[in-house]
């Protein structure tokens, strides 16, 4: 059975974004430890992380996550935003470490005034930074597939594999796979010949093992559009299909996978828990 959750928010504490979890059905939860428009963050109380680790054991709510700040660019050109970006990313390793969140995802950055190739040579130089800082930290990166918007780098599986590899320990390296990015940036999954396809070429790239968490998102946008715009599952231009495939694909039985969908109610109905049973409804019994 597919483990399924949803992005929630913090407000009032990180424990109210394992209620709202609960409220929806969700088996796990994915969260930002801080604001995620802002560099400077509160400190984490002890209460914090009682409160926290409390609501997850009592709700049953596994597979904790966060995600970083949108400000974070470990491709940018510009030195001053790069070590910024550097400080603030050994900030949220630490912040999840104390929260026992296994993995914050990141968007890999965006190469702006430079190329390809300098951005992706900043990002391995930014974590093997990263990764000095926080040498005996057990949370890890989970570099996310992209929409390939403007410069952002991580829309090819080939770019992400030239992170990992040139890193100094790729194993404090992994993957978020989100489905309206891969849509967007170009790979196909809308029949069982394209979803088998865009995984084999995973497979032969970052690796499917890489793979440590799912966001399940439709896009509002065309395929290969290279925009990011999620929409809710079924709503968008990706239909129901690749969701079917990935769900119930064994090899990622096990991999925690979160819905970044919009929030809202409809007909009274929380638009997370529409989303959790249309996804549930694609699970084919084995």
């Amino acid at each position: 059975m597919a483990i399924l959750g949803a992005h929630m928010s913090i407000a009032g504490g990180y424990f109210k974004a394992v209620e709202a979890a609960h409220r929806a059905g969700c088996d796990c939860v994915q969260l930002f430890t801080k604001n995620n428009n802002q560099w400077r963050a509160k400190e984490i109380s002890d209460e914090d992380v009682a409160k926290f680790r409390g609501a997850l054991a009592e709700h049953g709510i596994s597979h904790p996550i966060s995600h970083d700040s949108y400000l974070i660019n470990m491709a940018s050109p510009k030195d001053e935003l790069w070590k910024k970006s550097i400080e603030a990313f050994v900030v949220e390793l630490q912040r999840a470490e104390l929260l026992g969140i296994p993995y914050v995802v990141a968007h890999p950055g965006a190469f702006t005034s430079s190329s390809e190739t300098q951005g992706l040579k900043r990002i391995v130089l930014a974590l093997d930074e990263v990764h000095r800082q926080t040498k005996g930290c057990s949370a890890q990166c989970l570099l996310e597939t992209t929409a390939g918007q403007g410069s952002n780098l991580g829309w090819k599986f080939d770019q992400l594999a030239t992170i990992i590899d040139g890193v100094g320990d790729p194993d404090r390296l992994g993957i978020c796979f989100d489905t309206c990015h891969v849509f967007a940036a170009g790979y196909a999954m809308d029949t069982e010949k394209s979803y088998r396809a865009t995984m084999r070429k995973l497979s032969q790239t970052v690796g499917t093992k890489k793979v440590k968490a799912f966001h399940l998102n439709d896009s509002l946008k065309a395929f290969g559009s290279r925009v990011d715009r999620h929409a809710g599952i079924g709503r968008g231009e990706m239909g129901l299909e690749p969701f079917r495939f990935l769900l119930n694909d064994r090899r990622f039985r096990k991999v925690p996978m979160y819905l970044e969908t919009p929030k809202g109610t409809e007909n009274e109905n929380d638009l997370d828990v529409i989303n959790l049973k249309t996804l549930r409804g694609l699970i084919e019994a084995s």
